[in-house]
């Protein structure tokens, strides 16, 4: 049997646990993302950086 969702009403554990806010907090003091798409994106930026210094 399909579970029913109720539109607009979600319920996240790790949000109710303070998981995702204790992620965030040590991203931002560390400088360092903990999602895959975060590291992508900062990998990029690096890697983009690289090649406009040299010019």
């Amino acid at each position: 049997m399909a579970k029913r969702r109720i539109p607009g009403v979600s319920f996240s554990w790790k949000r109710a646990l303070g998981l995702t806010q204790a992620k965030q907090s040590v991203s931002r003091k560390t400088g360092v993302p903990l999602t895959r798409s975060g590291w992508e994106r900062k990998i990029g930026s690096f890697i983009i950086n690289l090649f406009k210094k040299k010019k």
